[in-house]
């Protein structure tokens, strides 16, 4: 079976009957089908593999569907070809051949190992244990990262059209645990709206409110402030607004099992109703705004 087969349909756009409202869910890294071709490349075993993973997060929200809201959601993992970074972040010293002129090679997620092809998985353990063909990287992100940008960019439209504003929300997982013990519990669930820029404060502060009403600890920003759907999808001066959601894991399933666990449904729910409490907000507040001078 080639890796064609394998991803068939990479990912899922899945539109509601009737739409409620301007609200779009994204769920681009829990893809968790693994090439074989790319298993064999690796050095590393599949469990290793999917701590990268956002493992349920796409069912998590799965339900806000039948509610009026349309998702989208990968099937290939973030460690084959990330969607949620520049579509050519880089690292020369993965591959052979030569990289295109017009590479990001130097940016800190490179740096880190976590370009649009990763380096690394879990604790910087390194992927492979040879160099892979630039060819190869470069067919992943044809195939795959600019299908699935095409394909969010045309929902993401969609809605605009439709309303005259559009809520893309970016959700993602974080492990409960931390790299230093000295770091404090990590909250439930962190917002990321890059500090106030990809989206009106009504959004964030409809986001959080609603969440710590329904008892979830939240944080904003810190640590995560929102990556590259969340950079390049919110202009809110235009009517169109980003926030990326991070889930603790420890909220809904044993991250040593990969299984799902008695809270899953209970976060799932509540998801629905942040979706609605979205959905309520005066689209006014939504539309495209110009600066008071003019």
């Amino acid at each position: 079976m080639n890796t064609d087969e394998e991803l068939n349909p990479p990912f899922d756009v899945l539109e509601p009957a009737h739409w409620r409202g301007p609200v779009l869910f994204n769920s681009p890294h829990s893809g968790r089908v693994y090439p074989r071709e790319f298993l064999a490349a690796s050095r590393l075993d599949i469990a290793t593999l999917r701590r990268s993973e956002d493992t349920f997060v796409d069912e998590l929200v799965e339900g806000v569907v039948e509610r009026g809201y349309p998702l989208i959601r990968a099937h290939f993992p973030r460690c084959y070809v990330d969607v949620n970074r520049e579509p050519y972040e880089l690292d020369p010293r993965m591959f052979s051949g030569r990289l295109p002129s017009f590479a990001n090679t130097r940016s800190m997620r490179v740096a880190g190992g976590l370009g649009t092809v990763a380096r690394v998985v879990g604790d910087a353990q390194e992927i492979y244990d040879q160099r892979i063909s630039i060819d190869e990287a470069l067919q992943r992100i044809e195939s795959l990262y600019k299908p699935y940008h095409r394909a969010l960019r045309r929902l993401f439209g969609k809605i605009y059209k439709e309303f005259g504003a559009a809520i893309l929300l970016d959700c993602h997982s974080m492990p409960s645990a931390t790299a230093s013990r000295d770091d404090r519990p990590r909250a439930d669930i962190v917002l990321g709206d890059r500090y106030g820029t990809s989206c009106v404060a009504a959004i964030s502060e409809t986001v959080e409110d609603t969440l710590r009403e329904l008892g979830y600890a939240v944080s904003r920003n810190k640590p995560y402030a929102g990556g590259f759907i969340t950079e390049h999808y919110g202009n809110p001066t235009v009517g169109l607004h980003a926030i990326q959601l991070e889930f603790n894991r420890a909220l809904y399933m044993d991250e040593r099992r990969y299984e799902r666990t008695a809270s899953f449904a209970t976060l799932a729910a509540d998801l629905e109703t942040l979706a609605d409490r979205l959905a309520d907000i005066p689209i006014q507040e939504l539309r495209p705004y110009r600066a008071a001078a003019e």
